[in-house]
């Protein structure tokens, strides 16, 4: 299959429409695993850490996928990529949801002045919670209705995007303190999906 009849065949109703409950149900995976895991006694030693490290993790990966988005349809040519950034951003914002839950309810026990003062004492919480309200405004605004009535003004405020994938990746790199192997491949991609933004708009204005 050739890359614009492969093209057409995503653009229509039916193809489109299965690609995106094939995406979601993939999606769904990451949160489907802590709970066999659960099931099954396999969450370890520290089953509180497994689950808040898990959720953590792809929240992560999730929204480095939603910036991908862009790159990918220059790059390949295939517009209809771009249909699907909405729900990657969504789940990316569910599972720093999750996380974000784990921490309060698992970790702290709703404990909100222990809460209060790990964010201002620790700079990695603090990260993560900066990065979380950022994302709010972000997940509100993700409708259809929103995007009409914000108009540029939504452009401009779902760029947020780019700083805040800058601050969950500082927020992994200062959490693992010793071993920063996995937050520099994160960073790595970041690096090389917001260079490939920053060349892009260059090349615009040249």
């Amino acid at each position: 299959m050739s890359t614009s009849s492969a093209e057409v065949f995503v653009s229509t109703p039916f193809a489109g429409k299965f690609v995106k409950s094939a995406l979601f149900t993939l999606l769904l995976i990451p949160l489907a695993i802590p709970i066999y895991w659960f099931y099954t006694n396999a969450l370890g030693a520290n089953p509180i850490e497994t689950i808040n490290r898990w959720t953590g993790d792809w929240a992560l990966r999730v929204l480095l996928l939603t910036l991908a988005v862009s790159p990918l349809r220059r790059l390949t040519g295939w517009n209809n990529f771009i249909q699907y950034r909405r729900m990657l951003g969504l789940f990316a914002f569910f599972y720093v949801c999750m996380h974000i839950s784990s921490y309060i309810i698992l970790d702290q026990f709703f404990d909100f002045g222990a809460i209060f003062d790990d964010v201002i004492k620790r700079p990695f919480i603090t990260a993560g919670f900066t990065s979380f309200l950022m994302l709010i405004p972000l997940a509100v605004t993700s409708t259809k209705k929103m995007v009409e009535r914000l108009q540029h003004r939504w452009i401009i405020l779902h760029r947020l995007i780019y700083i805040i994938g800058m601050v969950v990746v500082l927020h992994f790199w200062w959490m693992v303190k010793i071993d920063t192997r996995e937050p520099a491949i994160y960073a790595g991609i970041l690096a090389v999906l917001l260079g490939y933004r920053l060349f892009y708009y260059i090349k615009r204005k040249i």
